[in-house]
This record gives C-alpha cells, sequence and structure tokens, in this order.
C-alpha cells in the first residue's frame, strides 16, 4: 500500500506532559471545517500547560489560513498563562507554508518534538 491508497489520519490531538513540557499532537486536517473543534479541544488541552507548549505538527496532512490561524491563535491565549509555544516536525508542505507566511519567524520551529527542547532528562534545545 503506497501513501497515496493510505486514509488520511483523522482529524484531532493528543496531549503528553513530559518534564518540563506539554506536548501536543495535531493530526489531520486543519482547515474550516477541523479548526473549530480543534480550537475548543487545544483549550481544554492546554488549560495547565506548563513553561513549554511543543506542537506536534508531524501528522498534520493539510493547512489553510484558518488552521495557521488556530496556530497563532493558541500561541497567544498560551503566552498569556507564561507558556513558550514551539512548533515541531511540520511536512515539507507545511514548513513551506510557515515559511511563506512569515510565521516562520513568529514561531520557533523545529524538525522533532526532541530538537523543540525535550532531547533527554536534561532538555536541551535545538533549532531546526
Amino acid at each position: 500500500m503506497t501513501s497515496a491508497d493510505r486514509p488520511a489520519p483523522p482529524t484531532g490531538l493528543s496531549r503528553e506532559h513530559r518534564p518540563g513540557a506539554t506536548v501536543v499532537a495535531l493530526r489531520g486536517e486543519l482547515d474550516m471545517a477541523t479548526t473549530p473543534t480543534l480550537r475548543e479541544g487545544l483549550r481544554i488541552a492546554l488549560r495547565d500547560p506548563g513553561a513549554l507548549v511543543v506542537v506536534d505538527l508531524a501528522d498534520v496532512t493539510f493547512c489553510d489560513a484558518s488552521g495557521l490561524a488556530l496556530l497563532v491563535g493558541t500561541r497567544r491565549r498560551t503566552e498569556r498563562e507564561g507558556a513558550a509555544v514551539v512548533l515541531a516536525a511540520p511536512r515539507p508542505q507545511l514548513a513551506k507554508l510557515l515559511e511563506i507566511s512569515g510565521l516562520d519567524r513568529y514561531f520557533s520551529v523545529h524538525r522533532t518534538v526532541e530538537a523543540a527542547g525535550l532531547a533527554g532528562p536534561g532538555g536541551g534545545s535545538a533549532a531546526a
């Protein structure tokens, strides 16, 4: 089975607490149809975010302007609570969209979740 034959993952999110950080993994499409539900899910998932929030984008298959607005809004809300927000593991198409939109300068974007500051017990940060 090729990647084109595989069904797209259902849109959603999951949350994982790690030492010093909360990792929120988004999956599926970030578009007009899905962002209202994801926005509410992110509000719930990030009620007590800790000092660092890593948004794992590895399983995001599509993103439009409303998806970008979701990311920006998440950062704004989370920073009001004193947490830093970084993006991790965007697929090439999403990485290009972040670059074209200038959001790669607004967010710290890392190749992997681990590179976002979760590289083991001592942490550490490595930009992409």
